[in-house]
């Protein structure tokens, strides 16, 4: 089974959820987790803008305080963003995704309406940081 159904219907839920009073650019992420198990998250802003955090490290943030380690499937759901193209993952984000996954992982990307586009991991962070490697 595709995951992108469920984890599409709990990001659009996260999203509705978001406090973006600054950007007013709301968005929502879910991922599942080695169990099988979906954490969804949205992003929040603060006073003290850009501080706040990206829908992405809420759902990660959902995931390890439930027990979960290792991601199978993310996605990000945003309005689209200048020409049309979908809104993928921050650089930042692309890291924290990353630090949980692996590199044929897939990340869709969609807007509210469930059009997407998938990518893998690897596509969207390219020799990233890891533990591998760094002794």
């Amino acid at each position: 089974m595709e995951p992108f159904d469920p984890l599409f219907a709990a990001a659009r839920a996260a999203r509705e959820k978001a406090h973006a009073p600054y950007s007013r650019f709301h968005v929502g992420a879910a991922v599942i987790d080695e169990a099988g198990r979906i954490h969804a998250g949205c992003n929040i802003e603060n006073a003290s803008y850009p501080e706040g955090w990206c829908a992405e490290t809420s759902a990660i943030s959902h995931m390890i305080m439930a027990g979960g380690r290792r991601i199978v499937a993310a996605l990000v759901v945003a309005p689209r963003i200048t020409g049309g193209r979908f809104c993928t993952p921050c650089g930042g984000c692309r890291q924290r995704l990353a630090e949980f996954s692996g590199p044929d992982t897939p990340v869709y990307v969609s807007d509210p309406e469930g059009a997407h586009a998938v990518f893998a991991m690897a596509a969207l962070l390219p020799e990233g940081f890891s533990l591998e490697g760094s002794e």
